[in-house]
């Protein structure tokens, strides 16, 4: 029996008691109790299902560049971070390969910004995801996308 295959019968085992939902919400508070940069950013989880993830975060002035906006890498980061627990969510460890982002609109210190990731396509290998990024007006800021690496191992929640 392949290592693929013993880790998808694991799975089913480990998970058997948990709805999607419920796994999805416990690998996403496991993510994000280790997670310290997340942490730091001051990122809330607002909502986790399947394939997707809501995060909510305040802009602090230690975050603004020299043009006296926030750095397009806190943009960046909070994206990054909602596409980490979006493809995580079914319970399979996933990273990233590939990103990119468009900063459509500044964005300022007090802003509030909401970010949703949303799964596109997910294979047994391969998941893509769109995350928006939206300021406390819901004025779009910045557009990310994220293809992430599922490696077939299976997240430890016990």
């Amino acid at each position: 029996m392949s290592g693929f295959i013993r880790n998808r019968v694991r799975l089913r085992a480990i998970f058997a008691a948990m709805d999607a939902v419920d796994l999805a919400r416990a690998v996403v508070a496991r993510m994000m109790d280790g997670d310290a940069f997340s942490q730091w950013l001051g990122i809330e989880v607002l909502e986790v299902l399947p394939g997707t993830c809501t995060l909510h975060m305040r802009v602090r002035p230690e975050m603004d560049n020299g043009f006296r906006i926030t750095h397009g890498g806190i943009a960046y980061c909070v994206a990054d971070s909602a596409l980490a627990f979006a493809s995580n969510s079914h319970g399979i460890h996933a990273v990233s390969v590939e990103t990119s982002i468009s900063h459509v609109k500044p964005v300022h210190c007090g802003d509030v910004l909401t970010v949703q990731a949303k799964e596109v396509s997910c294979t047994t290998r391969l998941g893509v995801y769109h995350v928006e990024v939206t300021n406390q007006k819901g004025t779009l800021v910045a557009l990310f996308k994220g293809t992430v690496y599922r490696t077939g191992k299976p997240w430890e929640l016990g």
